[in-house]
């Protein structure tokens, strides 16, 4: 089972407090935001804080780091200040093209050489922000093998559409589909946008049951409070792993009498639903640990 990433909670990166308290709220990863969420101003505080928080502190969780783009002043300065902590994981916002990948690879390859790191241990995610980007979302998902994840960016993006944001989503229900397409075919997870109204919990979990239905891994979360909701949503209930245990038992037996049919309650089963039933367990399995 690969890694979940049901919950990536953004940190904002110039916050000592929220920093030290990141990995007490449940999340399957956490953020540390040097980007949107720290002014120009407080860059180079934010640097050095993310810096010693991840060589400092021990988290029980994937920890993350959200750069600047490499295209402005700052990304390039974000990585070289924060690498030698050695995250997890580096995020780069509003990926528009395979190159760009390719560098932030580069620059991390050199990194893990200079403090010898293991190779490729470093992953990387992606956000797609833009139609240029979603255009291009495949190539990006597939431009480096430190590719862990892609994720939409909604506000960016809808603002790139010249559109707003409704409770139903449907301004971003293509962008949506063609971000899991695209991720699955590279064989990576797809992570979907921030939900920001924190307050409106019933819209939110609306909007993680649609996303999950659209084969989405996970969701970018900006408060605690978002995180177990997120959880309780992916969470396979006891109907769906006592159901995928049975088809499992199910085609186990036709195997051992060589039984050309089978069939469960009266339905066939066939290899698309015994791998659903096989990744229902293994996704319960996971949860527990």
């Amino acid at each position: 089972m690969e890694r979940l990433r049901r919950s990536m909670m953004f940190v904002p990166g110039n916050n000592p407090g929220k920093l030290q308290t990141a990995g007490i709220y449940g999340a399957d990863s956490v953020i540390f935001d040097l980007e949107d969420a720290v002014a120009v101003t407080e860059k180079d505080a934010a640097r050095h804080l993310v810096y010693q928080a991840i060589r400092d502190l021990r988290y029980p969780c994937e920890v993350a780091v959200r750069v600047n783009h490499i295209l402005t002043p700052f990304g390039r300065e974000d990585l070289r200040q924060v690498l030698p902590a050695k995250p997890d994981l580096i995020r780069l916002p509003k990926a528009e093209a395979a190159q760009e990948i390719k560098d932030v690879d580069e620059i991390i390859s050199e990194a893990e050489s200079k403090h010898n790191f293991a190779p490729g241990t470093i992953q990387m995610g992606a956000a797609i922000e833009t139609a240029k980007g979603l255009r291009q979302a495949y190539a990006i998902a597939s431009a480096s093998p430190r590719m862990a994840f892609i994720a939409i960016g909604g506000e960016d993006f809808i603002a790139d559409l010249k559109t707003t944001r409704s409770k139903e989503g449907w301004e971003l229900f293509e962008a949506r589909s063609q971000l899991v397409l695209a991720a699955r075919e590279a064989g990576i997870q797809a992570i979907d946008t921030v939900f920001s109204d924190v307050n409106d919990e019933e819209t939110f979990i609306a909007e993680a049951t649609r996303i999950k239905g659209l084969g989405f891994d996970g969701k970018s979360v900006i408060n605690p409070r978002q995180v177990q909701l997120m959880h309780r949503v992916f969470q396979p209930s006891e109907q769906e792993v006592a159901h995928a245990r049975r088809v499992l038992t199910a085609y186990r037996e036709a195997l051992e009498k060589k039984s050309g049919v089978i069939a469960l309650d009266g339905k066939m089963i066939d290899s698309p639903i015994v791998i659903r039933a096989q990744r229902v367990l293994a996704y319960a399995q996971a949860v527990k640990k």
